[in-house]
């Protein structure tokens, strides 16, 4: 299975506390923080809601 390696980029000041909370449910807390996920539908819409303030690359499963 494929494995998303998902970072903080962008603060989250100021921001709505939907997408606060999405941030919070990707496991994510600090800019430059990052959380290794399955490639699921369920991430894949969390991280197209935040798709602005993260990066997003692909890893091989270790």
């Amino acid at each position: 299975m494929k494995m998303l390696k998902v970072t903080l980029k962008r603060s989250l000041i100021g921001k709505p506390e939907k997408l606060r909370r999405v941030v919070q449910a990707l496991g994510l807390r600090k800019i430059n923080q990052s959380v290794i996920h399955k490639d699921v539908p369920s991430v894949r819409g969390m991280i197209h809601k935040t798709c602005h303030m993260i990066e997003v690359n692909e890893v091989s499963e270790e």
